[in-house]
């Protein structure tokens, strides 16, 4: 049986760092790099950015406010097509990683104030059954973990990108095979 105290305790250790990884992680990211896409059908940075600060505040945020308020249903999301349909791509890389910084500071401060047995609630979810607030603040965690390995993934193939012809493939397999030329 899982602890709520010690998942929210170290959940909200886990919640914190991401901010400081993303600004020493895109710190000197250049505007072309930004916006650049590793594959046709991956996210760019600014795409992985915007996401981030949108599932912040509509979907794990809302989510868990859902289960620890005893409420009985979730908002339907889009995270998907939001990116297109918010133009990800055109948004300005510092407004999305201020706003992201601000609104994980509100969530840290609301994950501050719960009471851990709350976190035994659960919300029936329409795809996945029931979720407690222990699996979307777990889940939080490993999706900030996952969007942190795909932008890694994506600046390893955009810095490879732009250093050929030099053989960055030496370092290792890198994420994300260049597309063959049509």
């Amino acid at each position: 049986m899982i602890d709520p105290a010690a998942l929210l305790a170290s959940a909200r250790t886990e919640l914190a760092r991401l901010p400081r990884i993303l600004d020493v992680l895109l710190a000197d990211v250049d505007t072309g790099t930004w916006r650049e896409r590793p594959a046709p059908t991956e996210w760019s940075p600014i795409e992985i950015v915007c996401h981030l600060r949108d599932e912040e505040l509509e979907d794990f945020g809302a989510r868990l406010r859902v289960v620890v308020d005893g409420g009985t249903t979730f908002a339907p999301i889009d995270p998907a097509g939001w990116a297109e349909t918010r133009r990800y791509r055109e948004a300005d890389p510092g407004a999305a990683l201020a706003t992201f910084r601000e609104r994980r500071a509100a969530t840290l401060a609301f994950v501050d104030g719960l009471a851990p047995e709350r976190l035994r609630r659960a919300v029936s979810h329409e795809h996945l059954g029931t979720l407690s607030g222990l699996d979307l603040l777990a889940a939080w965690v490993t999706h900030d973990r996952l969007h942190l390995a795909q932008l890694a993934a994506s600046l390893a193939r955009l810095g490879a990108r732009r250093w050929a012809p030099l053989r960055a493939e030496y370092a290792g397999p890198i994420p994300y095979a260049e597309s063959p030329v049509q």
